[in-house]
């Protein structure tokens, strides 16, 4: 990510010790109406809780703890969380996955965050039989098989970079237009999804590439024509789309920005016009999630797209554990990673079941487009 980056290790408490005790009677499905007497069990989360994308892995923290919370009261299980601050960075990602796959009493993780942190620490995961879930992560080669422990609920960007690229072509119509990665594995993947698609409908793209740490668009900016007409950002940093966005209007150029899934961010990045593609809904507008939104909105009143696929991760491992329990086994990472391998919810926090391919792809996954207003509001367009 861009701007200066304080090096932090994963906040490592006191952890209770992983096991339980069952009724009996309970079946390994989790079938059983008996609750265990005893259910403990700690699970990492791993996401960016500081840095210049703090706002995000707050918000990812704050709705994995509010899951933990609801189903612990639900299952009458008592499973901890152990944070681990990756500030969206791959070593430091890689530091904190060394901190939980010592740790034995850590027998699942909620995250990371971004697909390059995957990358990094896939095969760590891998070798410990750790099973990571991530409600963020959407580069499509991380579920080709060779992170075995890796799973998502959310879907990947070989569905979102043609869908975006299609409503682009049929719907703002560009002759030309540019494109820009921020040089991160989320990023070129977009680009490599969506490009095709463009040239094949005879549009013209200006293929260009930024790092994070850039923070003035202005000689970017600059090589927007008149006839680029629309400039698509598949960043994970919304203030430095924000810094692009004026920036064009500083060079008085009219280019309209489509971003994905790091530019929701309202409050953040608020240039009107703007279209914004994410793998997440906003969930005030799924009636069945009132009680959840009332909850998260009491502590974290501003959140958007993160949080609520990160709490559909935390339920899920959740569920596992208690599954695992009920089925009178002591929680451990293999057969939780098992239990995981089995989820099978007909509804979610995410307004949609959630399975899993063989290799952690979650199964009929679909991505959400929002419009910003002139006041900065986000408003969701249907279909």
């Amino acid at each position: 990510m861009k701007g200066s980056v304080i090096i932090a290790t994963a906040a490592i408490g006191a952890l209770a010790v992983a096991g339980c005790g069952s009724s009996g009677g309970s079946s390994a499905s989790g079938g059983s109406s008996s609750s265990p007497k005893s259910c403990v069990a700690s699970i990492g989360m791993e996401g960016p809780l500081t840095g210049p994308v703090a706002v995000l892995g707050q918000e990812q923290l704050h709705f994995a703890q509010l899951a933990l919370s609801m189903d612990n009261k639900a299952n009458k299980t008592k499973i901890s969380i152990v944070q681990g601050d990756t500030q969206l960075t791959p070593s430091i990602a890689t530091t904190v996955t060394q901190q939980f796959t010592s740790n034995s009493k850590i027998v699942a993780v909620v995250g990371p965050a971004g697909s390059q942190e995957v990358e990094a620490i896939g095969p760590l995961m891998g070798r410990a039989g750790l099973a990571f879930m991530s409600g963020s992560a959407t580069n499509a080669t991380l579920t080709t098989g060779k992170y075995p422990t890796f799973f998502r609920v959310v879907s990947n960007d070989s569905v979102q970079g043609p869908q975006d690229a299609h409503y682009i072509i049929s719907h703002l119509h560009p002759k030309s237009l540019m494109i820009v990665d921020d040089q991160e594995a989320y990023s070129t993947g977009l680009v490599s999804a969506m490009v095709p698609v463009f040239t094949a409908a005879g549009i013209k793209v200006d293929h260009e590439s930024v790092s994070q740490k850039l923070t003035d668009f202005s000689s970017l900016v600059a090589k927007v024509t008149p006839a680029t007409t629309v400039v698509v950002l598949p960043w994970q940093v919304a203030s430095n789309a924000q810094q692009f966005g004026r920036n064009l209007a500083q060079q008085h150029k009219n280019a309209v920005i489509f971003g994905t899934d790091g530019l929701y961010s309202p409050g953040t990045f608020t240039i009107s016009g703007s279209y914004v593609s994410s793998f997440g809904p906003d969930i005030r507008a799924i009636p069945a999630d009132a009680s959840i939104v009332a909850a998260a909105s009491a502590k974290y009143p501003s959140f958007g797209t993160f949080g609520p696929p990160t709490f559909a991760a935390t339920h899920v491992i959740d569920e596992a554990i208690a599954a695992v329990c009920k089925a009178g086994q002591t929680p451990s990472r293999s057969n939780v990673l098992a239990a995981i391998k089995k989820t099978n919810e007909p509804t979610s926090i995410l307004g949609q079941p959630i399975s899993f391919s063989s290799h952690g792809e979650l199964v009929n996954g679909k991505f959400f487009l929002f419009k910003i207003d002139s006041a900065g509001k986000y408003h969701l367009i249907p279909g």
